[in-house]
């Protein structure tokens, strides 16, 4: 059984004079799993959101790059089982489902 302990990503946008960052931090704990958004907007201070989840709800839990590594797996294969849906992070932070 695979399980993501720890994951980061980062994503900057450079809009003229106003650039954008967003930050993702997953981490896993004994309890479940701490999502941390951290939000910069040109000069302004940055913004910062935490959510947490149990290992319950995070149970097959399908972080981004997982994701990714799956749809390679699925194009290999030219098949996609039917009714394949994850739990997944999106990109607020917030728990959704996400089906191919």
């Amino acid at each position: 059984q695979l399980e993501t302990l720890e994951q980061e990503e980062q994503e900057h946008l450079e809009l003229r004079a106003h650039p954008i960052e967003r930050r993702t931090h997953m981490v896993s704990h004994q309890h479940g799993m701490t999502v941390t958004k951290t939000l910069w907007e040109g000069e302004a201070e940055p913004q910062c959101w935490s959510f947490s989840y149990s290992r319950a709800e995070l149970r097959g839990l399908l972080p981004e790059g997982a994701s990714l590594l799956l749809l390679r797996v699925l194009a290999c294969r030219w098949a996609v089982p039917p009714g394949l849906i994850f739990p997944a992070i999106d990109t607020e932070g917030h728990l959704c489902t996400s089906s191919y």
